[in-house]
């Protein structure tokens, strides 16, 4: 019967298998809220605090020793190690049980007095990328706070007052506003980018997996013949299941990011839930558009997990994509995660007229379009119905 055959039937139909297999369930619903809510822990507190240095004071005079203070009062570095030997402090180092080692000479208060020009040494394990940035931010910034505080009590004791001594030795006033993300909170712009790129990962897989499993377990004729023969009712009955679900799972992240935590939308909530749905249309395109290349279920999952772990390098919200060469540069226009990066940096952070984003709204829609584009290939993978082992 007509009743019994077209897009709905196919809808309903993927809604019954998705809900009655725990790996759908495990893997569109569980590990996204799983993944989302151990990245929301992990980096509840924003920015790094208290990151544990070792301290080698080997003057111990009042002058080093409020030195260190000044340094332990620092909200990002805690000092849970002093001692006289800096052998003792590199194994701890070693150990992991440090991030820094900041080392002060011997004669350091005499000889910075008698203009002798001691050297303060830091050491920060740059293997932890972050946490060794922030640490040397503070080490450098003490560094130059010491330099600056013997030239005033020479100054001084020379006759000057702070009001003569000041320009000289601070000529250059720095006055810093980030703009974006003032709290340098790094939740703000790694959560905000890995969550819909897991999306982006996760959906573009199952894409693949919902027709590919067709063919796996030798249904692919029967399912067009559900759609009635149409390959366009077909398709778009199996994927929107997957688009409501995601979309929902999107409505949920944002409003964690953007309501209870309060993260930076600066142009509104729509900018950005429009792009959401573009970055899960985008990648159910990516996905058809695979299948189409490769007419191999195995290979194209195989295919869409490596391009989807590629895309976070290549994205450029850790490393800029414009210091990457040229040629890394221009191939990362040609993933979807990309574009959905620079139309968050847009709208969320900057804020700007959502023209000006049009472009990668486009884009995004673009690799949507171009899957649908590949229906055909899709159509004759489904109806050859031959799985390779």
């Amino acid at each position: 019967m007509a009743s019994e055959k077209g897009m709905w039937v196919v809808f309903i139909r993927e809604w019954k298998r998705i809900l009655s297999s725990k790996i759908c369930i495990w893997g569109m619903i569980v590990a996204p809220l799983l993944t989302f809510g151990l990245l929301m822990y992990m980096m509840s507190a924003g920015l790094p605090t208290k990151i544990p240095i070792a301290v080698v004071d080997l003057d111990n005079s009042l002058t080093s020793r409020s030195l260190v203070r000044q340094l332990d009062a620092f909200a990002k570095t805690d000092i849970k190690f002093k001692s006289l030997s800096f052998k003792e402090a590199r194994v701890e180092m070693e150990r992991g049980k440090v991030y820094g080692v900041f080392t002060i000479p011997r004669n350091f208060a005499k000889d910075a007095i008698s203009g002798n020009r001691p050297k303060i040494v830091f050491y920060t394990n740059n293997a932890f990328l972050i946490s060794g940035s922030l640490l040397f931010q503070d080490m450098k910034t003490i560094s130059v706070l010491a330099s600056a505080s013997v030239g005033l009590r020479m100054g001084e004791a020379k006759g000057y007052t702070q009001g003569q001594l000041m320009p000289i030795l601070q000529p250059i006033s720095i006055e810093a506003h980030p703009i974006g993300n003032p709290m340098l909170n790094y939740s703000v712009y790694l959560n905000n980018v890995l969550t819909p790129g897991i999306i982006f990962l996760i959906l573009a897989m199952f894409t693949i997996s919902s027709f590919g499993s067709e063919v796996k377990m030798g249904t692919g004729r029967k399912f067009l013949d559900l759609a009635g023969g149409s390959t366009v009712k077909a398709i778009f009955g199996k994927i929107l299941p997957y688009t409501i679900l995601f979309f929902v799972l999107s409505l949920f992240f944002m409003s964690v990011l953007y309501y209870y935590n309060n993260f930076p939308l600066n142009s509104g909530f729509f900018p950005i839930c429009f792009a959401y749905l573009c970055l899960i249309l985008s990648a159910q395109g990516f996905g058809l558009m695979l299948l189409a290349v490769f007419g191999n279920y195995r290979l194209s999952l195989s295919a869409a997990s490596l391009l989807g772990m590629i895309s976070f390098s290549i994205t450029g919200f850790s490393f800029p994509s414009i210091a990457m060469s040229p040629v890394l540069y221009a191939l990362s226009f040609l993933f979807p995660l990309r574009h959905f990066f620079l139309i968050y940096v847009d709208q969320a952070l900057n804020g700007i007229a959502w023209q000006y984003s049009a472009y990668h709204y486009a884009t995004l829609l673009g690799f949507f379009f171009l899957g649908l584009i590949c229906m055909g290939r899709v159509r004759n993978f489904m109806y050859e119905n031959v799985y390779e082992e």
